[in-house]
């Protein structure tokens, strides 16, 4: 069976240790990471190499949602992380994994992420849509100065 991939670049106005945060914080990441119409939630979420999180995606529209977890294969504050992720869904098999790079330029944060080993049954356009919503997400987020 096939599989999709996709990479996606951003330099975002923020720092590393933001968007990092945004990654590994589950409020921010319910917050962000899920596509336009969907709500995210954050059922687990262990930041440590070896351990283990687990979030859902729900149709706001339908109602209807999907789970998915993994585990965190590498972290490395400001800079790199890594992790897996498999859909509860027998429909959509396989494990796929996230790259995200982080590099601080003069101007911002350079983010980089490569996610292999998509289902299938995922269109790769699709998958890549809904990352550049996320991505719409992530930079409303970080980009954010407010001060208490």
């Amino acid at each position: 069976m096939s599989t999709n991939s996709v990479e996606l670049h951003r330099v975002l106005k923020s720092n590393a240790d933001r968007v990092y945060r945004a990654f590994t914080t589950a409020g921010a990441f319910a917050k962000w990471l899920p596509p336009h119409g969907f709500i995210g939630t954050v059922h687990e979420m262990d930041v440590r190499v070896g351990g283990r999180y687990r979030m859902s995606f729900t149709n706001f529209t339908t109602g209807h949602g999907h789970a998915f977890g993994g585990e965190y294969l590498e972290l490395e504050p400001g800079q790199r992380l890594r992790y897996s992720a498999e859909f509860d869904d027998p429909n959509l098999p396989g494990r796929m994994q996230t790259t995200v790079t982080l590099r601080e330029v003069f101007c911002g944060v350079e983010v980089k992420i490569r996610q292999e080993g998509i289902p299938a049954a995922i269109p790769a356009e699709a998958c890549y849509l809904g990352w550049q919503e996320s991505l719409e997400l992530l930079t409303k987020l970080v980009e954010a100065e407010i001060r208490d």
